[in-house]
């Protein structure tokens, strides 16, 4: 009767149990598959980060596509012997590619006395043989293309560049064959306007004081030139 007793009670605790572990995984969520309650959560504690990043706007120069360059400089130019005087360049150059161009130059100065006429109360020269003209054709080769910067938003190609050539030089009443060479530096303004500084040395044999001699005749001009 005793173990009777002692099974009726096993099994009634036995059947409670698998009740009560049946009710608690019909009333408890899951942790996998589709659209539980964990993986909604989930999703909505989740937020897009979207970087505030500033972008800097870049704005290539516009340069002009056209193949001629004209304009006009003023400078000194030292004629050796004859001092320094101003003088006045017009130039016409065309770029047969982005490193090569061709250059046509006249300029005209006005020279003073020598040392000799001073000191010996003469004049070798008369007024219009004074004048100091010579025009030349040169190779330039731009060697140092870059870009300067003024401040944050202003920034403008440049180009440094050489150039060799010959030409004639009328000056003292005579004609002499001149060859030039030196440097220069460009600085475009805008896509058709430029800024030239220029250095040169034209260089001929003179005997006009009784020696012949190879004189260095140093220019340095500045002006502007077009793009047509």
């Amino acid at each position: 009767m005793e173990n009777r007793l002692q099974r009726i009670f096993l099994i009634m605790i036995r059947n409670r149990l698998s009740a009560l572990f049946i009710a608690s995984m019909l009333t408890a969520p899951t942790c996998y598959g589709v659209g539980t309650e964990w993986e909604i959560a989930d999703e909505q504690s989740l937020q897009t980060f979207e970087p505030d990043v500033e972008r800097t706007v870049i704005n290539k120069p516009d340069i002009d596509t056209e193949d001629f360059e004209f304009g006009v400089s003023y400078g000194l130019l030292s004629v050796e012997d004859f001092g320094v005087g101003g003088v006045f360049v017009t130039r016409l150059a065309y770029h047969v590619s982005e490193q090569i161009f061709i250059e046509g130059i006249y300029g005209q100065s006005e020279t003073d006395r020598t040392s000799f006429e001073i000191l010996n109360a003469t004049d070798l020269l008369t007024p219009d043989q004074r004048t100091y003209e010579y025009y030349n054709l040169s190779l330039g080769y731009n060697l140092l293309p870059g870009e300067v910067f003024f401040g944050p938003d202003l920034t403008f190609v440049s180009e440094l560049y050489a150039v060799v050539g010959a030409g004639s030089t009328d000056f003292a009443g005579d004609q002499f064959f001149t060859l030039n060479f030196g440097v220069g530096y460009r600085l475009l303004l805008t896509d058709e306007i430029a800024l030239h500084i220029d250095v040169r040395d034209h260089m001929f044999n003179i005997d006009l004081l009784g020696v012949d001699k190879t004189t260095h005749n140093i220019e340095i001009t500045g002006g502007l030139t077009w793009f047509f």
